[in-house]
């Protein structure tokens, strides 16, 4: 059964045992919802999202382009490649450097 997570994004079709699955489990969400493109899936139950910003240049008056990369938990649920657009959300802190969940995925971009 999926847990209604208080968002409108399409639940994933495999079911998990996981508990830090936000669908399956018991993680609550909240917070900054962002989305970026998966840049590396080599990890365990983790990936890293890059997320383009515009970034104002005071000097100039225009913007330019900036990058950040977030660590982001991936659920057993949910499959993930490189290169994928896909959106997370914050959740609470589930290690030292990762604060956010991936709760869906939009396909390939590259």
């Amino acid at each position: 059964m999926v847990r209604n997570i208080g968002i409108t994004v399409v639940p994933p079709k495999r079911n998990c045992e996981d508990e830090l699955c936000p669908f399956h489990g018991h993680l609550s969400i909240r917070g900054k919802i962002l989305t970026g493109v998966a840049v590396s899936a080599k990890a365990n139950k983790m990936i890293v999202v890059a997320i383009e910003f515009p970034r104002p240049v005071k000097k100039y008056k225009r913007y330019e382009r900036s990058s950040s990369k977030v660590h982001a938990f991936l659920p057993e649920c949910i499959d993930v490649k490189e290169g994928d657009e896909v959106k997370i959300s914050e959740c609470r802190q589930i290690s030292k450097t990762i604060s956010f969940v991936v709760i869906e995925v939009s396909g390939n971009i590259l």
